[in-house]
């Protein structure tokens, strides 16, 4: 369990899975295979395996203990759900409760709940299978989802949507209505459905971060002197550091995918926020700095119990 301060916010990473995905540049395929082997001794092996060239990664919670309040930054990929676009996390069982139990949260502690958007790893904690109906997994949470991922993944304005650029594509497309329906719909009465902007406290902010979904958003933390920047999706690997113009396979807009991750990391080089991503394995946050017209990381997150 990594465990770290920011001012007054404490930060805690539980992670709910931790593993090979797919090869390195299905998961980004824009990236050279040298700017992973020129990188090897960094990425290796918390987010690359050069024996497999497997993309090495995690799905995970970050718990923000604030103002008194218990805040989950993405619910993960859950138990029990069918999932035939991702057969890797299809009815999968892992003890998340219980690991988040062993960070000191129960169900019922929980305060807030936020979903950078709506995908299923970032969505599926809830919700729990209670016999054969999804409930909220956090009975008390207000739970903060941005208003243009309800519209755009909720099955009823399929119609809106792009043409699925390939099979695989048409594969995922046909699971979101899947994940809407265990994972989004059970807990709208309870939500706030944002848009421009959110304030949380007076600690956390939320903004729209749009790219990898039209809703797509980041959490901002700033506390006494310290800075982080919750990223959920705008990176998978650090090699979308290196080269931001660097898209992963799920952007649903790639021309403004890159433009937000950019103009996100000028802002973290520039006021030396730290970089939370959703699914950095390892020490899971990043600093980092401007190196020309790209960036470089300049150092990991501390904290690992």
């Amino acid at each position: 369990m990594q465990r770290f301060r920011l001012g007054e916010v404490e930060v805690t990473k539980v992670v709910e899975w931790q593993g090979e995905i797919a090869p390195a540049r299905f998961m980004i395929p824009d990236s050279p295979p040298e700017i992973w082997r020129e990188n090897e001794s960094w990425l290796a092996p918390d987010h690359w395996r050069p024996e497999t060239d497997a993309y090495h990664g995690a799905v995970q919670t970050w718990v923000l203990r604030s103002e008194g309040r218990v805040v989950l930054v993405d619910t993960g990929a859950g138990n029990d759900r069918t999932r035939p676009q991702v057969p890797l996390f299809d009815h999968l069982r892992t003890d998340f409760l219980d690991r988040l139990a062993r960070a000191g949260v129960r169900p019922e502690d929980v305060d807030v709940v936020i979903n950078t958007h709506v995908h299923y790893d970032h969505v599926g904690w809830n919700t729990r299978l209670d016999g054969d109906s999804w409930v909220p997994t956090f009975p008390n949470a207000t739970y903060l989802i941005p208003k243009a991922d309800k519209e755009y993944f909720d099955p009823r304005n399929a119609h809106r949507r792009p043409v699925p650029r390939d099979e695989y594509e048409q594969r995922r497309r046909e699971g979101s209505h899947l994940v809407y329906e265990d994972s989004v719909t059970p807990v709208l009465d309870r939500a706030v459905l944002w848009e421009g902007g959110h304030r949380v406290d007076a600690h956390l902010t939320l903004e729209p971060a749009p790219g990898h979904t039209p809703g797509s958003s980041v959490v901002r933390l700033s506390s006494g002197g310290d800075r982080a920047v919750f990223v959920g999706d705008m990176l998978h690997s650090p090699v979308q550091i290196l080269d931001p113009r660097f898209n992963s396979c799920f952007c649903e807009d790639p021309r403004a995918a890159a433009a937000t991750r950019r103009a996100v990391l000028e802002q973290a080089a520039d006021r030396h926020e730290l970089v939370v991503p959703a699914h950095f394995a390892g020490p899971g946050a990043v600093e980092v700095r401007r190196d020309g017209s790209r960036f470089a990381v300049s150092g990991w997150a501390p904290g690992t119990d």
